[in-house]
């Protein structure tokens, strides 16, 4: 089934700067920027719509998203 973003890649990516922490799916550590598809390739489509419909709705400089798998994920608004 394919699943495609509630928002375009272009207004993502003018909109925030999406940085990564935590460890990933081997246990690497990773403290990272990343764009529209890494962030995709790290927690998939159907949680990354979920984190971007809070993200938008966020009146805050910094929107800080915790999961349960030891990532956070932060968007930083321009």
């Amino acid at each position: 089934m394919n699943k495609k973003l509630n928002y375009s890649t272009k207004m993502i990516n003018a909109t925030f700067k999406i940085k990564v922490y935590g460890k990933d799916e081997n246990g690497k550590r990773i403290n990272k920027l990343v764009g529209v598809a890494g962030l995709i390739a790290l927690i998939g489509v159907d949680l990354m719509n979920k984190l971007l419909k809070r993200a938008f709705a966020c009146m805050q400089d910094a929107c800080y998203c915790k999961l349960r798998r030891g990532i956070k994920v932060t968007f930083y608004n321009y």
